[in-house]
């Protein structure tokens, strides 16, 4: 063994298995999104022990001070903490005398001199001796690269295990569709694999840009000083950058951005990278942009994650995914830059990973502590943007570059020197480095712990034709004596992370290999007296570090590393479309032809598992693609990097020509001038709803387009009002129509959603606002106020008003159409189906409480409704049990809500100001400016609905039961139901009517044993079901979201089974027949999705 060599050296792996090198090219290949790279080894992660480290650590950041405060030396400990300046707090100690050495080894030699002393690349005269040290130090890094060991499926399970025994804590975050971009200050700027080219220069320009914006006219002094503290305290950030100049990846972005991923201290030993709490506060503090975060601590949230992402691979985009995040998660914290404003709706995907049970506890703290920071640039001009720089200089990349630079100024990129070297030595010779330069980095004495690990990681990754790179921020310390590189690891091969990291587990002291990794090294003789006290140091120096390292195996949360690094990669097939199946396919189609590319993208998706709905529409249009670019460009390639340029024209006009097209390619719907619009209105008499339409209706320019505008007024129609609105729709489809009646329920809401499939219509939902309860939309201030206004009312065309006998019990009827949703869950199934919520101000935000005289008497009419519906349903309130006291409810209410007058019409909007407000929301709403998602879009994905399955044989036993009712006995031979039974199910949550979040809420039961008892057996001519109440799941009740549970066992040719719903309703018309099962009938069944 080389005696220059350390003991506990790590013998080279076969370079048969590694491809990897120290690459001297400046070429940067394609980089997923940061958050992809979030798989660290676990000793290499910000843990604190308690939120108030955090707010501890980051409060003491003067960033006034940075640039004069001096540097505070690393000793092994954690230092103290001054008001001046918050420094790393971890890391390892150098040797007092390596650093001396070094010193005295930093000639400031004139670079005149540099061609006279170097003949050749440098280095090439450097000869290593015995008293030859290295001293080696991260620059830049980016997060290691870690595969999991099971599979998705099997990561996904352990990720809910470990959430629900309060082990840890489920992350989510977006990603950007980019590339990697790191910054280390003093324009040290880095990609994933290079420097010193147009992907570094281009970050730089976007940083500084965010900084002008962040800081206004204070950006140049903010730059330096934030170049200061980098420097000073050893640390570096990472970024997915996503810009229009660099290539496309999935939708060329709508603007120019980065996003911070990590914060590193890099110290002078191993990386340590910040928590999302303490990444979150750095970045406010400094102003820099962040990422949307979710976190979710519950076996629920966390098992609906998965529910969500099942149900939306195939359609997701940006505002859905990240509306039901928003709903399923514990704790949400919105990203400084939103998805859809800077890039788009097509979202590439999410990265889940496991993080401290701690986690949000730390994260509430942080955002108590750092609320979100001003823009005070956002209106300035800022100066040519990176598009019109780029293009004013596309004829040269140099130049390119060099407009970026300059336009950055020296406060953030004071030196070019990466980009254009030095003087006359960037074109020279010298720029090159010897071949040698890495054999002797691993033959010289390390001079402290980095270095020692350092050089182990090297001898498992070598291989020939490894090179360095020119360190010219070192230019002038230069000498015989004293050399400086900068080492860029290019791991080309992703095989080589696998075997390395079979390698880590084998050996708990190696250091991980991290993607973008970016090493200064430091070459140095010293004489023999020197270099005796230097390896003296130096070993003591290791024994204790490689004590400490080894000893310190598992995650600072108590995790094993396994457990401590999991994550899953989470992405939507309207990404993939674009790159794997579009771009990606471009030269397998070119070279290979249109049969070639099929058996390409046929095997992509089923590889991914694409249902076989999705998988046929995308064949048909990925053929037209074939077709159509072939035809453009004969047997000339498109050029990869600019293939949105033909893409996103050819996918719009795909898009326009249909609802089901829009749905696959991810396109957001928008109305059009051409398309007609339906203005419906889920309300409760009241609410302003006819007088709204008549102010639709007379204002001038109607909704600001020449569409002719028609309404449609329910109290006038006689006979079925949805049915004759349809008919209208057929012979004028383009026609705005404003239907001037109550849509209170789903049933209409999904008579409304075929229309707009059948005629090509957009309809928006019109709703008054009010802040609403648990478990009605509606607050009963806004009750009070609509019975109010219907007390005012007279000669009403629906004979609601004054005159009326009972029209308190027909506010409460229509106030319980809506029972069991908050208002949340209205805004967002109505969100969910038709895709815009137009609302109207109903109550002034500042307005006195509610008198507790009429909080009182709509208290006692709710019970009584309540009371009475269980008795007589929806029978009349003047006969039967309850006549005498509706009377006097009546009575009581009329007096109480008068004697108020002056209360209530306190504590409404103007009338003339909701109109405003509403007509404004239109007007937007008729240009198209809102996104409205048609319901079809949403059918798509692996997972529709919730249910719980029933055995078709007990549900047999139950009907020859059932049977004892000669009528049910004449039912039964009729319809031959008993030898054609069909498989039943309980529906819980429907996507398109409850919600994505609404289903995956299920996820926290999926496939357990579910006891369901049937109360009732109805029936009609057409269709027969049962009357469902479903039991408990160890403990917990679950509930059926549907407004009638139950199991549909029979309906007639040609009759779809979601008629059943409308059973209930047939029954109180005397067209149903309703036979109660007493006692009820248990039947267990299982939990499931479809």
């Amino acid at each position: 063994m080389d005696p220059t060599l350390p003991s506990d050296a790590t013998i080279p792996l076969s370079t048969k298995n590694f491809a990897t090198s120290f690459s001297a090219t400046c070429r940067e290949s394609k980089t997923a999104s940061g958050w992809e790279k979030h798989k660290e080894a676990a000793p290499t992660v910000s843990h604190p022990s308690t939120s108030d480290q955090i707010t501890e650590r980051l409060s003491q950041i003067s960033m006034s001070e940075a640039s004069t405060q001096p540097s505070t030396p690393f000793t092994g400990t954690t230092p103290k903490r001054g008001k001046e300046i918050w420094v790393p707090k971890v890391g390892y100690a150098s040797s007092a005398s390596t650093v001396a050495v070094e010193r005295e080894n930093e000639t400031n030699m004139d670079p005149s001199r540099l061609i006279e002393l170097f003949k050749g690349p440098l280095g090439a005269g450097f000869n290593e001796d015995v008293n030859t040290f290295a001293r080696a130090q991260v620059r830049a890094t980016f997060y290691p690269k870690f595969e999991n060991e099971k599979s998705d499926q099997e990561t996904r399970t352990r990720m809910i295990e470990m959430v629900s025994q309060g082990l840890a804590t489920l992350e989510v975050s977006l990603k950007h569709s980019g590339s990697l971009f790191m910054y280390a200050g003093h324009g040290g700027a880095y990609a994933k694999n290079s420097f010193g080219n147009k992907y570094t220069a281009v970050g730089v320009f976007v940083l500084s840009r965010m900084f002008c914006m962040a800081w206004g006219k204070e950006a140049p002094r903010m730059q330096a000083e934030f170049n200061d503290f980098l420097e000073k305290n050893r640390m570096s950030i990472s970024m997915e950058l996503v810009t229009a100049v660099l290539g496309d990846h999935g939708q060329r972005p709508k603007d120019d951005y980065a996003v911070v991923t990590a914060v590193t201290e890099l110290g002078v030993g191993k990386p340590k990278f910040y928590s999302t709490p303490e990444l979150i506060a750095f970045c406010r503090k400094w102003r820099l942009p962040t990422n949307h975060v979710w976190l979710l601590s519950t076996r629920k949230s966390t098992t609906a994650l998965f529910v969500a992402y099942d149900a939306l691979c195939e359609e997701g985009t940006a505002t859905t995914v990240c509306k039901v995040l928003d709903e399923v998660a514990d704790i949400s914290v919105p990203g400084s830059l939103d998805h859809i404003e800077v890039q788009g709706e097509i979202l590439e995907g999410l990265v889940a990973r496991i993080v401290g049970r701690d986690s949000s506890i730390q994260m509430k703290d942080v955002l108590k502590e750092f609320p979100p920071p001003p823009l005070d640039g956002v209106d300035e001009d800022l100066g040519p943007s990176l598009r019109d720089l780029w293009e004013a200089n596309r004829s040269d990349e140099k130049k390119q570059i060099k407009a970026l630079l300059d336009a950055v100024g020296t406060s953030m990129c004071p030196t070019q020197s990466d980009w254009f070297g030095v003087g006359d030595f960037g074109a020279s010779p010298f720029c090159n480095v010897d071949c040698l330069a890495l054999t002797k980095f691993l033959h010289v004495h390390p001079s402290d712990y980095s270095t020692m690990k350092l050089q182990e990681m090297v001898r498992l990754i070598q291989q020939e034709g490894m090179d360095c790179h020119t360190n010219f921020h070192k230019i002038d310390a230069l000498s015989k004596n004293g050399l400086y590189y900068k080492m860029v690891f290019h791991v080309r091969d992703d095989a080589v992370f696998c075997q390395y990291q079979e390698e880590m587990r084998m050996n708990k002291g190696l250091w991980p290999l991290y993607i973008g990794f970016f090493v200064d090294v430091n070459f140095f003789k010293v004489n023999k007296e020197k270099a005796e006290e230097l390896i003296k140091e130096s070993d003591s120096l290791l024994k204790d570090m490689t004590i400490a390292s080894e000893s310190n195996t598992s995650d600072r949360t108590g995790l094993a590393d396994e457990d401590a690094n999991l994550m899953v990669k989470l992405k939507f097939l309207t990404y993939k479309i674009r790159t794997f199946l579009i771009r990606n396919g471009l030269p397998i189609l070119f070279k290979y032809g249109h049969s070639n590319y099929e058996i390409y993208y046929l095997r992509q998706m089923r590889k991914w598992g694409t249902s076989q709905k999705k998988e046929q529409e995308l064949s048909k249009m990925l053929d037209e693609w074939a077709i159509y670019i072939t035809g453009e460009y004969g047997h000339k390639q498109l050029p990869k990097f600019i293939y949105l340029t033909e893409a996103e024209p050819f996918l719009e006009r795909y898009a326009k020509r249909g609802l089901e097209n829009q749905a696959l390619i991810g396109a957001p719907d928008s109305v059009t001038k051409d398309q007609g619009l339906v203005l419906f209105f889920p309300g409760i008499p009241g609410c302003g709803k006819s007088a709204l339409c008549k102010e639709i209706m007379n204002t001038p320019g109607g909704l600001g387009d020449n569409r002719p505008m028609h309404s449609l007024m329910g109290d006038l129609i006689k006979g079925k009002y949805w049915p004759l609105l349809s008919d209208q729709l057929k012979k004028k489809p383009n026609t705005i129509t404003v239907a001037d009646k109550n849509a209170p329920n789903v049933e209409v809401w999904t008579q409304i959603e075929d229309m707009t499939q059948r005629f090509k219509v957009t309809a928006v939902p019109v709703v008054p606002d009010s802040e609403g309860t648990d478990t009605n939309p509606f607050s009963l201030d806004t009750l009070a106020v609509f019975i109010y206004r219907v007390l005012q009312r007279a000669n009403h065309p629906g004979n609601l008003d004054a005159s009326s006998k009972n029209p308190g019990y027909v506010l409460l009827m229509f106030y319980h159409l809506y029972d069991g949703k908050s208002r949340t869950n209205f805004d967002s199934e109505l969100y969910e189906r038709f895709g815009s919520l137009v609302k109207m101000p109903v109550l002034k935000p500042d307005r006195d409480p509610l008198p507790d005289a009429v909080k009182s008497i709509l208290e006692e009419g709710i019970s009584l409704f309540r009371l009475h519906q269980n008795k007589r349903g929806r029978r009349e309130p003047s006969k039967g049990t309850y006549a005498r006291e509706w009377a006097q409810w009546e009575s009581k209410l009329r007096k109480i809500i008068t004697g108020n007058t002056d209360y209530i019409n306190s504590i409404q909007v103007p009338f003339e100001g909701a109109v405003s407000s509403v007509m404004e929301q239109l007007k937007k709403v008729a240009k198209g400016e809102h996104r409205t998602p048609d319901t079809e879009k949403r059918r798509f994905g692996n997972i529709i609905f919730a249910a719980v399955t029933l055995q078709v044989g007990e549900i047999v036993n139950l009907l020859e039961k059932a049977e004892a009712d000669p009528s049910v006995k004449n039912f039964f031979n009729e319809k031959e139901m008993l030898t054609n039974p069909i498989r039943a199910h309980v529906t819980l949550a429907h996507k398109i009517s409850h919600g994505v979040a609404a289903v995956a809420s299920y996820g926290i039961h999926v496939h357990q044993k579910v006891p369901v008892e049937f109360t009732a057996l109805l029936f009609s001519e057409k269709m027969a079901a049962l009357e469902a109440r479903v039991g408990s799941v160890n403990g917990e009740k679950v509930i059926s979201m549907n407004d009638w549970p139950h199991a549909t066992i029979w309906t007639a040719p040609n009759v779809p089974p979601k008629e059943a719903n409308t059973l209930p309703q047939l029954v109180s018309e005397g067209k149903a027949t309703r036979l109660v099962i007493d006692p009820p009938f248990t039947i267990y069944g299982v939990l499931d999705f479809y």
